[in-house]
């Protein structure tokens, strides 16, 4: 059996939920999940790019994809996702909470409606996808759930605003407490910490800025969204099945620990 084989079995039968898959790292986990034989809920706020992605899946993998369209900050977001992959699908095996914003302000420019619309997107919604599929996955008595976090929840970085690490630092936490507390039920609870990748917001950044970054990275360039969706994919899958509460840095050795 070769690589590509052993890779389109890993998720077969299975169904996977992805929030913020209307483009970049989202967007590629979906595809590359579906690749592996998943079929998918996909989640985000923008219903044509959402769309469009699930006709690239139907097309071109010949897999199942329904759209689920809202704000993941929303609990209601959630029910209606979770619900959406038991009425189509049946089942939940998989779930990656990859939903985010970032913000650049100051902590003396960062407004209190900033700071909350911040650890609503990037930490209240993993907790609401996750208390909303838990319940299936504890009967299924199997699960596997991905968090989407950053390497400045581990080390503070001068171009986020203080919510944006406060944030991630928390879906740290919440991974390694659900971990702890599932692992009973073989639900495998784990979350990545990606660097700078090439996405619509780095392409933002000034030539002068973006020479700034790569100088301080070990590779000297940025990461890809399918090299992330690869790792959320391990973690997805059976690979990692004596994996539970990591925190993986994905991001050329910017960070080590």
């Amino acid at each position: 059996m070769t690589t590509g084989e052993i890779t389109e079995r890993l998720l077969e039968n299975q169904t996977a939920i992805i929030t913020g898959a209307s483009r970049g790292i989202g967007e590629q986990t979906a595809y590359t999940l579906a690749a592996a034989g998943a079929d998918v809920v996909l989640n985000g706020r923008d219903e044509m790019r959402l769309y469009a992605v699930k006709e690239r899946i139907i097309n071109e993998l010949g897999r199942r994809a329904v759209v689920v369209v809202g704000d993941a900050k929303d609990p209601q977001t959630a029910k209606r996702a979770v619900q959406t992959a038991i009425d189509f699908f049946g089942r939940i095996d998989i779930l990656v909470n990859n939903a985010g914003m970032n913000s650049r302000s100051s902590t003396a420019d960062t407004t209190l409606e900033d700071w909350q619309q911040v650890i609503d997107v990037n930490l209240n919604s993993v907790f609401y996808f996750c208390k909303e599929v838990l319940p299936f996955m504890v009967t299924q008595k199997r699960g596997k759930i991905v968090n989407v976090s950053s390497k400045a929840s581990k080390t503070p970085h001068q171009n986020a605003a203080p919510s944006y690490g406060a944030s991630k630092a928390g879906v740290n936490y919440l991974t390694m407490h659900l971990a702890s507390e599932y692992a009973k039920d073989n639900i495998y609870v784990n979350a990545i910490c990606p660097g700078p990748v090439e996405t619509d917001m780095t392409r933002q950044w000034s030539p002068e800025y973006r020479m700034k970054v790569l100088e301080g990275m070990p590779f000297k360039k940025l990461g890809t969204p399918q090299e992330v969706a690869r790792t959320i994919l391990f973690f997805a899958s059976s690979l990692s099945d004596y994996v539970t509460g990591e925190t993986l840095n994905v991001n050329g050795g910017t960070y080590m620990n």
